[in-house]
């Protein structure tokens, strides 16, 4: 079997073009390896290929940072063993999740190596304004590849060209080395990039997501300095503001309209889709339920006097979702409510549910009750999986979100908060996320460090649920294993919670004082090692066939 890494980085470079090397001319028909890109159509050409990557995905073709959020403590994966085992511990070197991230990643990094390698041949024929900017593009792509594979895997080989056979065994660079990199590169191409990016332009990079992204990556790091003054910058270029309408961000027919998206993955029938709404929605809407949240994830959402829900008078355990942060209905298909033209319902004993697609309405076998693979937490996910025609439960044209607005004042607010300078624009920060007028939480006044550092890990929790953000914060943070090392638990099948569980300052419920805590359905037996899982093992292939790769400690 051959290396991934040197396959990834030499062949898939050439996946530009096609050429037949056995004859010693330039094909008429198509680009040749040995002239390509030659001018500025074939620049824009090659650009696509490294945009492209961002497509790269695996189950149900979802790309790679949002299945992220399957393997912690918000979510869970029924179908597929491989991701299953990341979050239950029990995974090994010879995971093929795992694998296949690995592999796709080092495609992407590959597709934007072979274009710096030879962007030149094109640059006497491009005009120099738009060779800067792809070439700012493109450093800044190979940036967020990197990024990722630093926080999945620590330690991994710094590849910044073609490489051939013979330089294919290649060690590990440090992560804080690649991290170095990665500031450097999207220093670089910041001053290229477009602060304004027009509707013709609709996902493409602008200067102010490289400067998110610088943030998020020193944030990461620990830099906090680094992370705070790009924040900053974002913030007072005035390019982006918080959307109204939290609902919105996540339907293909509105987000075209959005100020907060910067940086996103777009999909169009007929091109490129992913099978997403498939995969996560209801039995009753024509879906299979694999993916979904847990019932950690729903009591982590406050009442809407900004209390957790153990401190709330206004908490119910009748009517757990009444006088709820607006988010959590906004992001989870909660018990009772409608959706797919359906009740949503899982209590076990509604066997039947209503039927809203007939009028008047009917009732009907309830499949999220009866079928054995529904649900089995008693929720799903309803973020992402707002169809806005019937085609999108197989082929879903809504763009999935790396970077948005909300993060980027979450990122200052965090920031300046950990190098302990609060002020007024911290407050501000944090508010305009939480106030945004479809949520409308109570303003955050007043608050000591330790205080403000778990409101912005709650805050983190809620919005960002199901956008891939959760690996790398319970990671960041230190609490993985804390949050990881627990039983994952579903509803209890015929009832609500009696009471509300102990919610800590991270947001993370204790169920052991809820009395019926026993009826709940237990969904997965959780560990974590914190002397391993912290990052994912080097695939063992790599392994064995680059000698000069070590494993990850304790794999």
């Amino acid at each position: 079997m051959k290396n991934l890494l040197y396959i990834c980085l030499v062949i898939t470079g050439l996946s530009f073009f096609s050429c037949d090397s056995s004859l010693e001319k330039y094909p008429l028909d198509k680009p040749s390896s040995s002239t390509y890109p030659s001018n500025e159509t074939e620049l824009e050409m090659a650009l696509w290929g490294c945009y492209g990557s961002l497509w790269l995905s695996t189950n149900y073709g979802m790309v790679m940072p949002a299945l992220l959020d399957i393997t912690t403590d918000i979510a869970w994966e029924r179908a597929e063993v491989s991701m299953q085992s990341i979050g239950n511990g029990s995974h090994d070197a010879n995971n093929s999740w795992s694998e296949e991230l690995w592999k796709n990643y080092y495609i992407s990094v590959a597709r934007c190596n072979y274009l710096l390698d030879n962007m030149e041949r094109a640059k006497a024929e491009t005009t120099p304004a738009v060779y800067e900017r792809i070439k700012g593009e493109v450093q800044f792509l190979r940036a967020y590849f990197y990024l990722m594979l630093t926080e999945t895997w620590g330690d991994v080989p710094l590849v910044t060209k073609t490489l051939t056979l013979a330089e294919a065994q290649i060690p590990q660079t440090s992560k804080s080395a690649i991290v170095d990199f990665i500031l450097k590169e999207l220093d670089e191409a910041i001053p290229v990039l477009p602060v304004h990016i027009d509707a013709n332009e609709w996902g493409r990079i602008s200067k102010g997501t490289a400067l998110a992204i610088k943030a998020r990556t020193a944030l990461y790091n620990n830099m906090y300095n680094i992370a705070a003054k790009a924040a900053k910058e974002v913030i007072d270029s005035g390019e982006y503001q918080i959307d109204d309408n939290f609902e919105n961000l996540f339907k293909s027919a509105t987000q075209s309209n959005s100020k907060e998206m910067m940086f996103f993955i777009t999909y169009k029938e007929g091109y490129r889709t992913p099978g997403i709404v498939r995969g996560c929605t209801s039995r009753m809407g024509g879906g299979y339920s694999s993916k979904i949240p847990v019932q950690a994830t729903v009591d982590s959402y406050e009442c809407i006097d900004g209390l957790p829900i153990d401190k709330s008078s206004l908490y119910d355990p009748q009517k757990p979702f009444e006088n709820r942060d607006p988010r959590l209905g906004y992001t989870i298909v909660l018990p009772g409510s409608e959706y797919m033209g359906f009740q949503f319902e899982t209590h076990k004993d509604s066997v039947e549910c209503w039927n809203y697609k007939t009028s008047p309405a009917s009732r009907v076998a309830n499949q999220d009750a009866l079928n054995p693979y529904a649900t089995f937490s008693g929720y799903i996910w309803r973020k992402y999986n707002e169809i806005s025609k019937p085609s999108e439960l197989d082929n879903s044209e809504t763009a999935f979100i790396i970077m948005r607005y909300a993060d980027v004042l979450l990122m200052y607010a965090e920031a300046k908060t950990e190098l302990g300078e609060i002020d007024n624009s911290v407050y501000q920060a944090i508010n305009e996320v939480r106030q945004r007028k479809s949520v409308n939480m109570p303003p955050i006044t007043n608050k000591n460090q330790s205080e403000l550092r778990s409101i912005i890990r709650k805050e983190r929790k809620c919005e960002f649920a199901w956008e891939g953000l959760r690996w790398s914060d319970i990671r960041r943070w230190g609490i993985a294993e804390n949050v990881m090392n627990e039983v994952l638990y579903g509803r209890p099948p015929k009832d609500y919670l009696h009471s509300a569980p102990k919610i800590d300052e991270n947001g993370t419920p204790d169920y052991s004082t809820v009395s019926n805590k026993n009826d709940m359905r237990v969904i997965e037996l959780r560990s974590f090692n914190k002397d391993r899982d912290y990052v994912l093992p080097i695939p063992r292939i790599e392994i064995e066939t680059n000698t000069a790769l070590k494993q990850n400690p304790n794999y």
